[in-house]
């Protein structure tokens, strides 16, 4: 069974180091903030100018006034801060955060990621994915190993305009894990429970290095 969003935001939670910052971005991104696991001291940062985002609020007690970059409503942890968003991005650009989760539409096999625009399609602009691939330390991508018509999303080249050239380090999708290696593909770590090698490689259009034997996630 492949995975829901839900479970490659927790899949992802388990990457993050103790003490470390990260900032969520849109779509699955936000959904790590309520898999944190116990024992990790983690702050969260949203680029719209908020240190110390917590898990979405309980229906009924959401403050309008306190967003993340999608304009999801979200919840403060004591000792949070909000800033306007010159200091957010001065954050970023100084590489003060330690690992970026992001949204994606394509990422290649040399690790180019597209996630901004499909050309046709209106857009309100570009956001802050451009400046959070350029600069983070570690970059994880959230996604949908293929398209609604079946198509992988993993390829040789991105077919899209891309964010981002060879800054991708991990993906998961609702069928793996995987590593963008240095010299090019994307190399099976895990596979979600139930998902057979066989159909991760049909569900992946660039390099796939799978070894038969890729141990099944745990949560």
């Amino acid at each position: 069974m492949s995975l829901t969003k839900e479970q490659i935001a927790q899949r992802i939670a388990k990457e993050i180091k103790n003490n470390s910052y990260v900032n969520l971005g849109i779509g699955i991104p936000t959904l790590v903030a309520n898999y944190i696991p116990k024992g990790i001291n983690v702050v969260l940062q949203s680029e719209n100018g908020l240190l110390g985002m917590g898990p979405f609020p309980i229906e009924g007690e959401e403050d309008p006034d306190l967003i993340n970059a999608g304009k999801q409503t979200i919840t403060t942890l004591p000792g949070s801060a909000v800033f306007d968003s010159a200091m957010s991005f001065g954050m970023i650009r100084a590489q003060k955060v330690d690992l970026t989760i992001l949204g994606a539409m394509e990422v290649s096999e040399n690790g180019d990621i597209a996630n901004w625009k499909i050309p046709g399609k209106m857009v309100k602009g570009m956001g802050g994915a451009m400046d959070l691939v350029a600069s983070a330390k570690n970059i994880i991508v959230a996604m949908q190993q293929v398209n609604k018509h079946g198509e992988s999303k993993l390829l040789s080249e991105c077919t899209l305009p891309l964010t981002g050239v060879k800054c991708i380090k991990k993906i998961v999708t609702e069928l793996g894990v995987y590593e963008v290696l240095p010299e090019g593909g994307f190399k099976l770590l895990e596979r979600a429970p139930g998902v057979s090698v066989d159909d991760i490689k049909k569900a992946t259009s660039g390099k796939l290095i799978a070894d038969d034997n890729a141990p099944e996630m745990t949560f």
